[in-house]
């Protein structure tokens, strides 16, 4: 077999070439130095056709595609971009951290450059419209118009009217705005990312997503963890993408993957990984232990919003300390204490006067750490600044994880105890931690993937508490990822990310300074 770039051609020496061009219509027979050649337009569909007849033909992505953007694909994002354009229904089952978000941007791009797609809805978790999608498409995409899906009823429609390539909508959003969506015939690719959040298909949301894309050419599914409780969280997501391979009901599923022990308990059956590997096709799927090519460490950004407390709050201390700026109340010396005040109220947590602890809502930053642990499927540390919400994250974690905590208080030797667990055991599956009671001298490598509730000030502590995890014996990547909710975080951030001074950081915010 070869690829013949100039004329788009794959060209095969067969003996018996009738085996192809019976089937491809569009291939046709020449003769090259006395033998007889079949040559093949290099396209998808024809692309399909081979390899359905046992070729290994490779995707024309791999050979005519300009990989838009400012730097070049990894193996593992080659592959599985090439998989989706050739799979009008399919999941992509890569690890998080692996760049499953950018594969799937270029597989779309790439097929939108042909004609094969027109417009693409992207829905995935609130946290990752803007900071995950968003900032991919403007970096990589500049020539693709996106608009996120996000508001009122009315806001949603109106931006679905406007004119974009690709649109952005959170998973619960579909529900509001399912008749619209499937009035636009435009909408020809739908992506779900995370798709194991739509494991339950007897809520609102899998019954919106299913009429969505009943009627559209293609629909990928995207999971690091496709079965984050059971074998039977499969069941819902194949119903979406490859329904013809689950019996029709749940039930049937069930019996076929669990065994039951009691009245109330069930277990997965030797067979029930083959099973769901079986039924989840076709998929692809990379590890970040598989993509050789990965940097030591990768960082995200999510992107969570504070409640109406919350923003009453941050709003009240900005202009006070606007205030305070303007007469010369703040000040380098008093900078560090006065930022505190901003982050305490991210996290949900302000620490009064008389020290005591006023705690606001912010169960929509906790959600978003349990996303994250989900994705993850391994061994996570959650990093929280403040011991006055640590344990509050810690009982919420553990209504679905196995928690350990650790703060400056915790004794001697039940840290010993944690860390001996967390790194050598089964369970804990989460630790959640004050960064500066566990920012030195730890091997924790039983996890690769940290979480910062929110940032700290101190450039030394950010790196030594991500470090933790970063130590000889490391087997995978590491994965930082940081979640905000406001422009202080933001910029805490980025200089802690770059190993900038953090020093005039608050004073730049008053002044309007970017």
């Amino acid at each position: 077999m070869l690829v013949h770039t100039g004329t788009k051609k794959i060209v095969l020496n067969l003996r018996d070439p009738d085996r192809v061009t019976t089937v491809i219509p569009t291939a046709k027979k020449f003769m090259y130095k006395g033998h007889e050649l079949v040559a093949v337009p290099h396209k998808i569909e024809e692309t399909k056709m081979l390899r359905n007849l046992g070729f290994n033909a490779p995707g024309p992505i791999k050979h005519y595609y300009e990989w838009s953007g400012e730097y070049a694909p990894f193996a593992a994002q080659r592959e599985t971009s090439e998989f989706l354009t050739l799979h009008s229904r399919a999941f992509c089952l890569n690890d998080m951290g692996t760049g499953k978000t950018l594969a799937t941007l270029w597989a779309y791009d790439y097929l939108r450059s042909l004609g094969v797609l027109h417009k693409a809805l992207i829905i995935s978790p609130l946290s990752t419209l803007d900071r995950t999608w968003g900032d991919e498409i403007f970096r990589h995409f500049p020539h693709l118009n996106f608009t996120v899906l996000y508001g009122t009823k009315e806001r949603r429609v109106k931006l679905l009217k406007s004119e974009a390539d690709i649109y952005l909508i959170n998973h619960d959003g579909i529900k509001v705005i399912e008749k619209e969506i499937n009035e636009n015939p435009d909408i020809d690719l739908i992506v779900i990312d995370e798709i194991a959040s739509f494991r339950n298909a007897g809520t609102a949301r899998w019954r919106s997503l299913k009429k969505i894309i009943a009627s559209r050419s293609r629909v990928w599914g995207l999971t690091g963890t496709p079965t984050p409780n059971a074998p039977t969280d499969a069941w819902a997501q194949c119903r979406l993408i490859s329904p013809e391979r689950v019996p029709g009901y749940f039930g049937q599923w069930k019996n076929a993957v669990m065994r039951q022990l009691s009245q109330f308990k069930w277990v997965a059956k030797e067979s029930a990984t083959e099973q769901v590997h079986d039924a989840m096709q076709p998929a692809i799927r990379f590890s970040r232990d598989d993509c050789v090519d990965l940097p030591p460490c990768i960082w995200q950004e999510r992107h969570v919003p504070m409640t109406a407390e919350q923003k009453t709050a941050y709003t009240a201390m900005l202009g006070k300390l606007a205030m305070e700026y303007q007469g010369d109340a703040v000040v380098a010396a008093n900078e560090a204490v006065k930022m505190q005040k901003l982050l305490q109220i991210a996290c949900g947590v302000v620490y009064g006067d008389d020290r005591q602890h006023v705690y606001l809502p912010a169960m929509p930053r906790i959600e978003v750490v349990r996303e994250v642990v989900e994705e993850a499927g391994t061994k996570v540390i959650v990093f929280v600044p403040f011991k006055g919400v640590l344990s509050y994250v810690a009982t919420k974690l553990a209504e679905d994880f196995t928690v350990e905590s650790i703060s400056g208080d915790t004794p001697k030797h039940e840290r010993d105890r944690i860390f001996h667990a967390f790194q050598q055991l089964a369970e804990p599956r989460v630790l959640v931690a004050q960064p500066a009671a566990m920012s030195h001298g730890l091997t924790l490598t039983a996890a690769s993937t940290v979480v910062w509730f929110a940032p700290v000030t101190s450039n030394e502590i950010y790196e030594q508490a991500n470090a933790r995890v970063t130590r000889p014996g490391q087997k995978h990547t590491q994965f930082v990822v940081n979640v905000e909710g406001s422009d202080v975080e933001r910029r805490l951030y980025a200089r802690l990310r770059d190993k900038q001074k953090l020093q005039g950081l608050l004073l730049d915010m008053v002044r309007g300074v970017s």
